[in-house]
């Protein structure tokens, strides 16, 4: 099956995704801050940034956030979110043609996002718009399939009812791959333990947030729910069930 033009897979999913989806976790800043000299002042282009959600943690850290987004649902959920906020800057562009000027920035980040990229025309880009000893961040919230029982039983509902789950579980970006992408100058990482609890409409807006869960009309979609019920009901605690990612960043300079 021929997979969807990435810009595209999430048009219908917009609600869900900016209701449902995690955050990142506060280390994620303090650890540029740290080891990349991340400052208020710094400009910050979040490359895919969806709704927003990744770009709203640098904004709270008082920088100034281009929001380079090529869906155009997904940017306009991003704008409502974020319109308050002085900083933010919304952008139509791609990783591969970012449309902002060269030289322009000092970090360029990306949430759940670069394993949907053209790898090698997004780093030329990247190495075009990008400061002198500018740095790239990549982060990603990856759910602890085994660490509890619901989370295993999640995983299977998925596995038996997810349109194109395992292609898009082979288009995640493995760590010895990134060596290329950051050349010889390398990348440090970083993991923090992440949790997200919700109620049972959580639960349903977060699986119908995924770009490979199916949608109404679908033939897997009402199965999916009523097993997402049962799901719900073996597992919940007070109303609740919760869902543990393991927040990976990896961080470093392009070799040009």
């Amino acid at each position: 099956m021929p997979m969807i033009d990435p810009a595209l897979r999430f048009t219908n999913r917009v609600e869900n995704y900016a209701r449902y989806r995690p955050g990142y976790p506060a280390g994620v800043v303090e650890s540029m801050r740290e080891k990349c000299g991340l400052t208020p002042a710094s400009i910050v282009a979040d490359i895919g940034s969806g709704t927003g959600i990744l770009s709203e943690l640098f904004l709270l850290n008082g920088n100034t956030v281009h929001g380079v987004e090529p869906n155009s649902e997904m940017r306009l959920a991003g704008e409502r979110l974020l319109h308050c906020r002085a900083g933010f800057r919304s952008v139509a562009g791609r990783a591969e043609a970012t449309t902002l000027a060269a030289g322009s920035v000092d970090f360029i980040v990306a949430g759940q996002a670069f394993h949907w990229f053209d790898q090698d025309r997004a780093r030329a880009e990247f190495l075009r718009i990008l400061r002198p000893s500018g740095w790239v961040m990549l982060v990603w919230n990856e759910r602890d399939t085994r660490r509890t029982p619901f989370l295993m039983d999640y995983e299977r509902v998925l596995r038996r009812h997810a349109v194109d789950y395992e292609q898009v579980g082979r288009r995640r970006v493995q760590a010895r791959r990134l060596d290329g992408f950051y050349g010889e100058s390398g990348f440090w990482t970083r993991e923090f333990h992440h949790r997200q609890t919700l109620d049972h409409d959580g639960l349903v807006g977060r699986v119908l947030s995924a770009s490979y869960a199916p949608e109404p009309g679908h033939p897997a979609y009402l199965p999916m729910l009523a097993e997402l019920e049962r799901l719900f009901q073996n597992h919940q605690v007070d109303g609740a069930v919760a869902f543990d990612y393991t927040t990976t960043m990896y961080c470093g300079r392009l070799d040009s």
